[in-house]
């Protein structure tokens, strides 16, 4: 080979697209504010939209005073990075083609709304705690999304019954529900066998589920395959759970129980027992 050809520039870009879009979700910030600059070639194949279709931003550290915050100050020669700049720059190199996203804590319905207009091909959403407000701009946002197979979310909104309606209404292949930490009530239980009929993988982990509310959702989920309702508080599967959980492929229950151990029952109306788990 010829001095030349080993130049970083000479590489293959179809070899270059193979060995980037091998790297995992803790990689992306390199993708964004170091492969760019290393040369012409490099910079073209970190930006084939391919690359950019499973958007994790769960495991990076996005604060200001981040390592990939200096970074991608100094590369891109800006004053002030934040989390809303670094998105849109993911969601404009991924050109449509973003088939995941996962949002860490510090993104707000602003990154959300982004992503309903940037990212229409989603099939699996990750989501954080948002505010009340935040909260109530959510399922309108699901209009956006028919392809939309899988949503995790922190935990319950307070407009759950709504949220479900929309993504019954829009998402015709939505088959795996996370909800985990959330106060599970009939109305919710309700809203998921009436809107998500063809739900697949339920995960209601850590979460207050009575027993009455677990029996709804075995009874009536009928095409679950998968229903994760460990730690939870408000049932303990004794043989009726079990029996009627039979159908179930995957019934995980362990470490579920009627109480906190306290000697009493968890109010129904009581969100606080998520901070005792």
């Amino acid at each position: 080979m010829e001095e030349e050809d080993r130049r970083w520039e000479a590489m293959d870009m179809d070899c270059l697209f193979i060995i980037f879009s091998k790297l995992g979700p803790e990689a992306i910030d390199d993708l964004s504010v170091s492969i760019p600059f290393v040369c012409r070639s490099w910079s073209a194949a970190a930006r084939n939209p391919l690359i950019w279709r499973i958007l994790n931003l769960q495991s990076n550290d996005f604060m200001p005073w981040s390592s990939l915050a200096k970074r991608f100050k100094a590369h891109y020669q800006i004053s002030r990075f934040s989390f809303s700049g670094f998105i849109k720059l993911a969601v404009r190199l991924s050109d449509g083609l973003a088939s995941e996203l996962w949002l860490p804590p510090l993104a707000s319905v602003e990154d959300l709304i982004l992503a309903s207009e940037y990212c229409p091909r989603l099939r699996k959403l990750g989501l954080p705690k948002l505010t009340l407000n935040e909260e109530s701009q959510i399922p309108s946002l699901f209009s956006k999304w028919k392809e939309l197979q899988q949503l995790e979310l922190e935990s319950k909104p307070y407009n759950f019954s709504q949220l479900a309606a929309m993504i019954g209404q829009n998402c015709n292949d939505f088959i795996e529900l996370k909800m985990p930490s959330s106060a599970i009530s009939k109305e919710d239980v309700l809203a998921i066998i009436k809107f998500l009929p063809k739900l697949r993988s339920l995960d209601l982990s850590r979460s207050y589920l009575p027993k009455k509310e677990l029996l709804l959702i075995v009874e009536g989920c009928r095409e679950l395959e998968r229903l994760s309702v460990k730690n939870c508080i408000g049932f303990e599967a004794d043989e009726e759970v079990k029996t009627k959980a039979c159908r179930i492929e995957k019934f995980e229950y362990e470490g579920s129980k009627m109480d906190y151990g306290g000697g009493f029952e968890v109010d129904e109306c009581d969100d606080l027992y998520v901070d005792v788990i």
